[in-house]
């Protein structure tokens, strides 16, 4: 699962690193900001690669959107899509079966660049946040698919099964995204791709020494605090996980 993100990267930075563009430059300095806690159940506006348009950077809705509503019912939908995770991930083994996801794989397949994102590991009932981010401080790539709602962009992160990494990390549901390299990442958005071809991008492992996983505070847990913040990223010693 993957419900909570971070997106620290300036624009500049992810255009390069895509070779991409931003779509409308009065957006700039929004997505400039640091948003060092994004939760995905507020449907927070994130940047995306869509397949439709590989060459830009577009802003979307996080939390997909069955096609055949209308834009006045996306707030509604949220609402009522709590129970179901509000939309946020998709699982990959379900996605050319779902009613929703079929009708996105493969047409409207989509990049979501990330700085990083977190994880609940769990002990003796108690959940512990743990951050997880490049070593090299780059850009993460996840995979995604997405609707058009109007004119909104509406999308959800791939997850699959956990690596022997963040099985450890995430182990009661035991997922995790599917993190895409930079090939696959243009890869991914490929008009070209067949089934198979989908499928085996989606079963692809990153290296797991690229990444740097670490607790954070509980604080990004809690409705009450306001988590984002440059020291939510920060790391946190817990006595009790041996992690």
């Amino acid at each position: 699962m993957c419900f909570h993100t971070s997106t620290t990267n300036k624009v500049k930075k992810l255009e390069a690193f895509y070779s991409v563009d931003l779509v409308d430059e009065s957006m700039r300095s929004f997505f400039d900001t640091p948003k060092y806690h994004l939760n995905g159940f507020s449907h927070p506006n994130m940047l995306v690669i869509p397949q439709e348009k590989s060459n830009v950077l577009a802003p979307g809705l996080w939390g997909i959107v069955p096609d055949n509503k209308q834009p006045d019912e996306i707030k509604p939908y949220f609402k009522e899509a709590v129970r179901y995770g509000g939309g946020l991930n998709a699982q990959s083994e379900k996605v050319f079966d779902h009613f929703i996801y079929r009708n996105s794989i493969m047409e409207h397949r989509c990049v979501i660049p990330v700085s990083g994102f977190f994880e609940p590991h769990d002990h003796n009932k108690k959940k512990y946040p743990f951050h997880i981010k490049p070593k090299e401080d780059s850009v993460l790539s996840l995979a995604g698919i997405y609707t058009m709602v109007g004119t909104y962009l509406t999308f959800t992160i791939l997850t699959k099964k956990a690596s022997p990494m963040f099985e450890k990390i995430h182990n009661l549901k035991k997922r995790q995204p599917v993190i895409l390299s930079q090939e696959d990442a243009h890869n991914w958005l490929s008009v070209d791709l067949n089934q198979g071809d989908i499928s085996s991008l989606l079963t692809e492992t990153y290296p797991e020494n690229l990444l740097e996983a670490y607790p954070v505070s509980k604080d990004l847990f809690s409705p009450k605090v306001d988590s984002n913040v440059s020291t939510i990223l920060e790391k946190v010693q817990y006595e009790e996980l041996s992690l």
